[in-house]
């Protein structure tokens, strides 16, 4: 009789280390020198934590502070990939305020994606779309490993992280 192995393949990032990397660059931004007396600050834009707003004086106060959330980011091991930058700065009030939410789960298309991917590369593996992540099962643990590698070279837009591994 032989036994399945499987894992879960999910984008989803560790909150404890955002809420760090956020406290961190909330301490830079206070001790920078280009930064003193002015309106910059970053801090979660809900309870949920489900992203952050930056405000700054000036587009450039902007992409300064989100280029110090993404380097304490990265610091922390979590990857960039879950900012979600693409709405614009509105200003108004002589303050430019950005809203950057948080990328986490798989959509239908970014499971079938993975799933379409795996499929054609490791036919042995069989694939299981769950909800917000996907199942991925195989008689062999090479297999699973050789999937989980493939996935990490792929460059998808979004962050996958691997869990339940059995």
């Amino acid at each position: 009789m032989s036994s399945l192995f499987s894992f879960d393949t999910v984008s989803d990032y560790n909150l404890a280390e955002v809420i760090n990397a956020v406290d961190q660059a909330k301490r830079e931004i206070n001790t920078r020198y280009d930064m003193k007396g002015t309106n910059a600050e970053i801090d979660f834009r809900d309870a949920n934590k489900t992203g952050v707003t930056v405000t700054g004086d000036n587009d450039f106060h902007v992409d300064a502070i989100l280029d110090i959330f993404r380097r304490k980011l990265a610091s922390r091991g979590v990857s960039q990939k879950i900012l979600d930058a693409s709405t614009q700065p509105a200003t108004s009030n002589m303050k430019v305020v950005q809203d950057v939410a948080f990328r986490k789960g798989l959509d239908q298309d970014k499971a079938k994606k993975i799933t379409a991917l795996l499929r054609q590369e490791l036919p042995k593996i069989k694939t299981q779309i769950q909800g917000t992540e996907v199942r991925v099962a195989s008689a062999k643990k090479d297999e699973l490993q050789a999937a989980m590698r493939l996935l990490e070279q792929q460059d998808f837009d979004f962050p996958l992280s691997f869990t339940n591994y059995r």
